[in-house]
């Protein structure tokens, strides 16, 4: 098993930045890839962006590439999303989550219990 704890997130207006941190435990060494995904109200859960493990490689989805960035710190099992230049349509419960690399949310074994982010305009 693999438990995920994000950090956090809130209240910030557009243009503004927010870091979003996901701290893995328990058995690590099966995790190929952490990924985002977020969910509005209403809406299915979003891709947001994925990194592996090994060497750090990232994808985004279109919507947020040049304005999110996902980091990791191997050491502390600890993935990082930078959001930058946010705007009102970013809003929505991030979640992070580990498992294999991909952009849909059933190639991910392991969720986090998500946290809010919230654009104002």
């Amino acid at each position: 098993q693999v438990q995920l704890v994000e950090s956090g997130g809130g209240l910030v207006q557009a243009g503004g930045s927010l870091r979003l941190s996901c701290a893995a435990s328990g058995r690590t060494f099966s995790i190929y890839a952490m990924g985002w995904f977020r969910q509005a109200p209403g809406k299915e859960r979003e891709f947001v962006g994925t990194i592996s493990i090994s060497d750090g490689t990232t994808y985004y989805a279109d919507s947020v590439k040049g304005r999110f960035t996902i980091s990791r710190d191997k050491a502390k099992n600890t993935v990082v999303l930078q959001m930058n230049s946010l705007k009102p349509e970013d809003t929505a419960v991030y979640y992070c989550a580990a498992g294999d690399p991909g952009t849909y949310p059933s190639e991910y074994d392991y969720w986090g219990q998500g946290t809010q982010v919230t654009v104002s305009s």
